[in-house]
């Protein structure tokens, strides 16, 4: 038994790929920088680790929140500055979410 392997389609593939994760990981990380930018900033409420390495406390899971509330109030935006940070990071994050749909039609649709 012989086998051949296309090379031109395996670095079709991974070019593929490798733009892929590279656009998604992209839209995601300006998107969340917008969304910090807008005075949003996501506080995590902890998750329950039994081997975690650090895992907060809920006193420093509000310390977070209010000094994220207090940055935002020392914005020096202006109010239309903040809501056009706001739509770009809902943009970058539908971008995000696009091109993970595109990629799963790929492989499920694709041939």
């Amino acid at each position: 038994m012989n086998v051949v392997i296309d090379w031109n389609a395996f670095l079709l593939v991974f070019a593929a790929a490798l733009i892929g994760a590279s656009a998604i990981v992209t839209f995601y990380a300006v998107g969340l920088r917008l969304l910090v930018r807008s005075g949003r900033a996501p506080v995590v409420s902890p998750a329950e680790f039994t081997d975690a390495i650090t895992v907060i406390s809920e006193k420093e899971l509000k310390r977070a929140a209010k000094q994220a509330a207090k940055q935002a109030r020392k914005s020096p935006l202006t109010e239309g500055q903040k809501r056009l940070s706001l739509i770009g990071a809902y943009a970058c994050f539908a971008l995000c979410a696009c091109a993970v749909i595109g990629g799963i039609l790929v492989i499920v649709v694709g041939h």
